[in-house]
């Protein structure tokens, strides 16, 4: 089971009452949140193995210099060091290194890459991956790694939460989106993400790259289609197509998620018993983790250790 940590840890912090916070004031809401998730998650699916994929950085150079405006919404500034920091609620800000050292103190592995986002990571462990594997994210992007030859699986957190997840195979794909997954990122590239300040080709939505993909193929094809006057797509679709020459030259790279990201190698088994109890024990003394904290060891089924 891969997680997609940020994705979860926002969900936690918008959907938790933020009146939870320890008796010194540090808000707690995303950190129980988040190990209630986790316990939830392990009850439900079972997994054997477990990783919290972290983004070490959200927005990648080498996707920002092909397309400028992926993420831009969402730096706050930039620091003198040319660092961009992303605008996330102080109350949240705050919490991060306490789930991560959470996180760590349990045993459960955390994994991230240089310059490459979670997703990132989720690509490339499932592209290693020798067993079945349960990618768990509210990002819509993740869709493309379903696999059903090779049990890979999303478990889809944003519609009706970590509870009630939808869980996509490539049948459920493809009744949502009338594309299989081994073409679904070209249909992103070509509807695009608002939110990730991906513009898509002008004029194109969900259902028209939908039929492309259906018609035509991956996105060479399209685009060979619609600079071909013989080929049955209407006028208007190629036009859009064609002015979009440049988008979409660099689109695919940024849309796709990397395979081959610099994850090193580490142990996702999950512990038998807490890897640092000490530490978790100040941890859930200091952040008041209670109920949570007695959770996720229990659907874990770690032992405090000796």
């Amino acid at each position: 089971m891969l997680l997609d940590t940020a994705s979860l840890y926002f969900r936690a912090f918008f959907g938790v009452p933020d009146t939870m916070k320890a008796a010194d004031g540090t808000p707690t809401n995303a950190i129980r949140g988040l190990l209630d998730f986790i316990a939830r998650l392990a009850e439900n699916h079972r997994p054997t193995h477990l990783v919290a994929c972290w983004d070490d950085n959200w927005r990648p150079s080498w996707r920002v210099a092909l397309i400028p405006s992926y993420k831009a919404q969402r730096v706050e500034f930039v620091t003198p060091k040319g660092e961009q920091v992303e605008d996330v609620p102080d109350r949240l800000e705050v919490q991060v290194p306490y789930i991560r050292a959470c996180l760590e103190a349990l045993g459960i592995a955390v994994a991230g890459a240089p310059d490459h986002e979670a997703d990132d990571v989720i690509g490339t462990l499932s592209h290693r991956a020798t067993m079945p594997v349960d990618v768990v994210t509210g990002d819509r992007d993740l869709f493309q790694l379903i696999d059903d030859s090779r049990g890979i699986r999303v478990v889809y957190t944003a519609a009706r939460g970590v509870g009630r997840a939808d869980v996509y195979d490539e049948k459920a794909l493809l009744a949502k989106y009338e594309v299989p997954a081994n073409r679904y990122a070209d249909f992103a590239t070509l509807r695009g993400d608002a939110s990730d300040g991906l513009p898509g080709v002008k004029g194109v939505g969900e259902k028209t790259a939908a039929s492309l993909v259906t018609a035509y193929g991956d996105l060479d094809a399209i685009r060979a289609a619609a600079a071909d006057p013989s080929t049955p797509m209407a006028a208007g679709v190629k036009r859009k197509i064609l002015d979009a020459g440049d988008y979409l030259d660099v689109a695919p790279k940024v849309v796709a998620v990397a395979k081959d990201a610099p994850v090193g190698r580490f142990d996702a088994t999950l512990p038998r018993e807490v890897k640092d109890p000490e530490r978790w024990l100040d941890l859930v003394e200091l952040l008041e983790l209670g109920s949570s904290a007695q959770r996720v060891m229990a659907a874990l089924k770690l032992s405090p250790a000796a």
